[in-house]
């Protein structure tokens, strides 16, 4: 993944494109185990009973003691609850209903369709997400909810919304101010390491921010993320086990959304010099900290 996205951020030139996978130490603890992780940790049905914390990366972890978010509360709704990936730290369950409140008492909304998390001990997904593996993402969805007493089957059918226009350069007519008020909230929460979103919806809040602009440094523009914003938590205090993703350079990073939009708008040519994609390979459990064979012993 890393080397996939390295070499079309060469192409392009966006200084924002940085990979989502922090440097994690391995211990020799699981050296040598080749045992696929996804399938291991994609068949947990339940937590760990275990003191809660995260271990390794984004993208190269695992989580203990993972809470669920509940299903359904006063001001939110898990979406695609077929997945059971509704399980996070107890830090992200509390952001993500803290958020929930925020939009319904303070942007105008009924509260929030919230979208995947983790999986019940984290780890690798069976499909999806290379990242989300620590109990430190959440996807909040764009669309706005009409009511947050939706069954369990209208939560698999339905779906959100694409704040997109010209391939991610803009943002279309479904675009609001509350949506900029929901995601000025979520970046200005010290919780908060970063979030992802399409180029245009950082371009046009670059434009409408006005005041204290510092929250703009969290929004980093990225692939996709049109249906809903993804948001990344920093490692808690204390937490010796979880790795950080580096912070993002400093500034607004105004100037570089613009550049992704000018790349998207007019695309260079390609280089011939770039390296070839490289496929990814699958993560074994070697690939990952040496707590997350004991996370998923446990119980």
């Amino acid at each position: 993944m890393v080397r996939i996205i390295t070499a079309v951020c060469m192409v392009l030139g966006l200084a924002a494109c940085q990979p989502e996978e922090p440097t994690v130490s391995i211990s020799s603890q699981n050296a040598g185990d080749g045992r696929i992780a996804k399938h291991l940790f994609g068949a947990m049905q339940s937590g760990s009973n275990q003191r809660s914390q995260s271990f390794g990366g984004y993208a190269r972890g695992c989580q203990a003691g993972a809470e669920q978010l509940p299903e359904t509360g006063p001001t939110w709704q898990a979406m695609r609850l077929s997945r059971n990936r509704n399980w996070a730290q107890p830090v992200t369950v509390d952001f993500v209903q803290d958020l929930s409140r925020f939009a319904a008492t303070q942007a105008g909304w009924e509260g929030l369709y919230i979208g995947d998390m983790s999986q019940p001990r984290g780890g690798p997904m069976l499909t999806g997400h290379a990242s989300h593996q620590t109990g430190l993402d959440a996807d909040i969805w764009m669309l706005p909810p009409d009511r947050l007493n939706l069954t369990a089957a209208e939560r698999e059918s339905i779906s959100s919304i694409s704040m997109r226009r010209n391939a991610g350069a803009y943002t279309n007519d479904k675009w609001t101010p509350q949506h900029e008020a929901i995601l000025r909230a979520a970046a200005s929460d010290p919780r908060v390491a970063r979030i992802f979103v399409f180029p245009g919806a950082k371009v046009a809040m670059c434009n409408s921010a006005t005041g204290d602009r510092s929250w703009l440094n969290k929004i980093r523009p990225w692939w996709g993320h049109h249906y809903h914003f993804h948001v990344r938590l920093n490692c808690p205090d204390g937490a010796t086990g979880c790795t950080n993703q580096a912070p993002p350079p400093a500034g607004d990073g105004c100037a570089d959304a613009a550049r992704w939009v000018d790349n998207i708008l007019n695309p260079p040519p390609p280089d011939p010099n770039a390296p070839p994609p490289t496929p990814r390979a699958e993560l074994t459990m070697a690939n990952l900290p040496g707590q997350c064979v004991g996370v998923l012993s446990a119980n």
